[in-house]
């Protein structure tokens, strides 16, 4: 795929996890499993986020991109609100503050020029759908952690922003929570402020981001989504993923989904 892309980051983290998101066994060795096997697939996280692009790349507003997207993939696997909305033509947003707004939000890190490009745009990728605040500041702090990785920034410096927009003061579970109390404490949460400061923390810390997705998959939670959230930061963080992603890429996903990541689709 050539220059380092978060989208790409977020998309094998939505496959590799997609085998746990409902459930994994207790005694799992997530140390050692392979990560990616025949029980693996693409889920709704990877077709909104290559929506998001398309609809960047072609100028088109996101809920439209979304509503194609969605309904050209209705069984890709979509919370049930965000199902409601692409049986209706009305586009309106229905106030979530589902994960699902930070999920999809990478390509908007990959693809704007400068950091108040990049929170607009993201703000705008979830207002369509996800118009309640924390859903908008999922997207946000999701694609402003992309950029701030992409553009040189320490991991103290990523924390640093990352604990100002989730403090424990004000969240369950706060970006500078610990690992191994989320291990045992953790409990599976769709919501943004229940994901994402999660997600940031496994990005911080793992040591590459095969150690990224393992720290995921090491919690009872949304497997696919959170590695989704993190892996476009883990993915620009550490200059790639260290796997063979144009072969994991044409494993998993068909042609056209193929085609839209590398050359923005057919414009219109």
């Amino acid at each position: 795929m050539g220059e380092n892309m978060a989208i790409i980051g977020a998309i094998l983290g939505d496959i590799a996890g997609s085998r746990w998101e409902f459930g994994r066994p207790g005694d799992l060795d997530w140390q050692h499993i392979d990560l990616y096997t025949d029980d693996c697939k693409y889920t709704d996280d990877t077709v909104l986020t290559i929506a998001t692009k398309y609809a960047l790349d072609n100028s088109i507003p996101f809920a439209v991109a979304y509503h194609t997207f969605g309904n050209n993939y209705p069984s890709a696997g979509y919370g049930g609100s965000f199902h409601t909305w692409l049986s209706d033509d009305n586009l309106k947003p229905y106030n979530s503050y589902g994960n699902g707004s930070a999920m999809r939000v990478s390509p908007v890190a990959d693809l704007m020029a400068d950091m108040f490009t990049t929170k607009k745009m993201a703000e705008f990728s979830a207002r369509c759908t996800h118009n309640h605040p924390e859903g908008i500041k999922g997207a946000v702090v999701t694609a402003m952690c992309i950029f701030m990785a992409k553009n040189g920034c320490t991991k103290t410096e990523i924390e640093k922003f990352a604990m100002e927009q989730y403090p424990k003061s004000d969240y369950l579970y706060p970006t500078d929570s610990k690992l191994e109390v989320l291990r045992k404490e953790y409990r599976w949460d769709v919501t943004c402020q229940g994901s994402v400061p999660v997600a940031i923390r496994c990005f911080l810390d793992s040591e590459d981001y095969e150690s990224f997705l393992r720290n995921v998959i090491s919690l009872r939670c949304d497997t696919d989504t959170l590695c989704a959230i993190g892996g476009g930061i883990a993915e620009e963080y550490y200059h790639g993923t260290g796997f063979d992603e144009n072969n994991l890429l044409q494993r998993y996903l068909d042609k056209k989904l193929l085609e839209y990541i590398e050359n923005g689709g057919i414009k219109k």
